[in-house]
């Protein structure tokens, strides 16, 4: 347990776990990019609000983690929250955007609109595929025991996702071996478009510290 400290006896310190007042500075001091997050798993802004408040409460009083463990531990708080609020496998794949969260795309700063704008597109079950696995880097494993279904099931949906924004982002334009049609189930899209698509959001990623004026009420 690298980073943790060991008391008298070689066990681990309690002095080592993040504590409540660590896990409320983890949301005071990333409230911008935690409730970006929830909004853009949730696609609601007041299911992002609950979602936000759940993830807290579940990062706050779930099993101790070290310290240096409780931003990630927040992040993945908020993920679990959005999955019971929003039950994305349940959902239809004709499901249509909310109006509701179409309009507050224009609330993120101008360089994330089109990118925000085109993941709330994507029906529930691709956006949380995407944003898990894209943005949050979680492997394609680990984002099925989370969403409850297989990998292959998973990786499925994940290539409709990347499939999907490329069109939404014009991605498929100019590029020689990216096609227009739309690609069987199961079938990997084409690799210079996927990566494009990876590299761009990557790049544009709250990750990257972006100051947001998203406010927890509507």
């Amino acid at each position: 347990m690298r980073g943790a400290q060991t008391n008298s006896r070689g066990g681990v310190s309690s002095d080592a776990y993040a504590t409540t007042d660590d896990f409320e500075r983890v949301f005071t001091e990333d409230m911008g990019t935690l409730y970006l997050l929830s909004f853009l798993l949730t696609g609601r802004p007041v299911e992002a609000e609950a979602c936000f408040a759940a993830g807290m409460s579940e990062a706050v009083n779930g099993n101790p983690v070290f310290k240096e463990w409780a931003r990630s531990w927040a992040r993945r708080a908020i993920i679990q929250s959005a999955i019971r609020l929003v039950a994305p496998g349940q959902h239809s794949e004709t499901h249509v955007q909310d109006p509701a969260g179409a309009r507050w795309a224009d609330k993120v700063p101008s360089v994330l609109q089109a990118e925000v704008s085109a993941i709330l597109a994507l029906v529930p079950f691709e956006r949380f595929a995407f944003v898990m696995s894209t943005l949050e880097r979680y492997s394609d494993y680990e984002c099925a025991i989370l969403l409850g279904c297989t990998p292959r099931a998973f990786t499925i949906v994940r290539t409709r996702a990347l499939q999907r924004l490329g069109k939404l982002m014009n991605f498929h334009k100019g590029e020689p071996d990216a096609g227009s049609e739309d690609l069987a189930a199961g079938e990997y899209p084409r690799t210079v478009v996927e990566l494009k698509i990876v590299q761009h959001f990557a790049a544009l990623a709250w990750k990257t510290g972006v100051a947001l004026d998203l406010p927890l009420r509507p």
